[in-house]
């Protein structure tokens, strides 16, 4: 027998998750300047790292041959006064995707079973399989989340539900009554994954109080991640809120040293600085904003959104976004999602929103 054949078949049937195109790789493709293609791909912020990041991350190099804090306490405890919560409430991840595998790691096995959404973040579907466990996928409503479907999918074999809030690929959103009203009615021996990534692009008006229903619900894990609004997707760095029960479990399968030193130094540094924090947040919504108009001025359909991307209806997206590679812009297909008329555009800076706009009417044009 080969030696591939004795791994396990659920592990041999998962397909592996397809990141975005990086700009070297079009570059290299399609014989193109790198300074002359946009990437709108990965939901990545525009803006990039404040300039107090870049300095922590400077002060960090002279450490680089010592092994980070593998506790994470200075983060912990910005993190603590934050959100107020115990430092033995906070788990840190090499991103917040890291926290999601953790937990799919401590909860899941062969037997069990992870509920979620269809149109959900694929890391959901892939953590439960690499677990061994059954995912049970349910309809979604209007692109997010039914969440009275999602509760009658609870079984006896139910030991997680994942939540993605906003939800991408579709930028869809649940109220705060809605998810407090779930997660009234789940039965306290499933842990609810609330994953919460864009989490810091929703106005104040629109965000839920999470944090505070720690105390409530035990069978709660929030997931936050600094790659999002803090531009820092490079130094993968993530944390988890939950009870001091749940944290536990989570760190007795984390690896020690998941984040590294220059991650741990970046999120503080970023945590702290509010003002680049605001500016990104104007960036983002001013960029939906030129998106969303753009898009109705060319008549193509698009799922409004409350995180940093739209997601719009194009026909072929296969063909569309081939032809917008060769024009220089990277956006994504979420054909895997069960979207396959759609792309995803990351909101970026107002010459790169312009960018794909003219490119997509081009093609528009081209593929009639």
């Amino acid at each position: 027998m080969e030696l591939c054949e004795l791994a396990p078949s659920y592990v041999r049937a998962i397909a592996p998750y397809p990141p975005g195109k990086p700009i070297a790789e079009l570059a290299r493709e399609m014989g193109l300047a790198e300074d002359e293609i946009v990437k709108l791909a990965s939901n990545e912020n525009p803006l990039g790292a404040s300039p107090r990041v870049l300095a922590a991350i400077e002060n960090a190099f002279m450490e680089l041959a010592r092994y980070p804090d593998g506790n994470g306490f200075e983060l912990k405890q910005a993190l603590a006064a934050k959100h107020g919560v115990a430092l033995g409430q906070i788990v840190l991840g090499n991103g917040s995707n890291d926290v999601l595998e953790l937990a799919a790691r401590a909860w899941l096995a062969p037997g069990t079973s992870a509920v979620y959404s269809q149109h959900a973040f694929a890391v959901y579907p892939l953590a439960t399989r690499a677990a061994g466990a059954r995912g049970i996928e349910v309809p979604a409503r209007d692109y997010g989340h039914d969440l009275a479907a999602m509760l009658a999918a609870i079984d006896a074999s139910t030991r997680i539900v994942f939540i993605a809030n906003p939800n991408n690929p579709t930028g869809t959103l649940l109220a705060a009554a809605e998810l407090e009203a779930f997660l009234d009615k789940v039965p306290s021996r499933v842990l609810v994954v609330l994953d919460e990534a864009y989490y810091e692009y929703l106005p104040e008006a629109l965000r839920s109080a999470s944090e505070a229903w720690l105390e409530r619900f035990p069978n709660l894990l929030l997931t936050r991640t600094f790659s999002k609004a803090y531009g820092l997707a490079g130094l993968r760095v993530g944390y988890g809120l939950a009870g001091e029960d749940v944290v536990g479990l989570l760190n007795r399968v984390r690896q020690p040293f998941n984040v590294n030193s220059l991650a741990q130094a970046a999120a503080l540094a970023a945590l702290a600085d509010t003002a680049f924090l605001d500016r990104v947040l104007e960036i983002n919504a001013a960029g939906l904003e030129q998106l969303e108009s753009g898009l109705k001025r060319l008549g193509v359909d698009f799922i409004p959104s409350r995180g940093n991307f739209l997601c719009c209806r194009v026909g072929n997206a296969t063909a569309m976004y081939q032809n917008l590679l060769k024009k220089g812009v990277i956006v994504r297909p979420v054909g895997n999602y069960g979207m396959p008329e759609f792309l995803r555009v990351s909101v970026g800076l107002e010459s790169e929103n312009e960018q794909f706009l003219r490119a997509l009417e081009q093609g528009l044009e081209e593929l009639k």
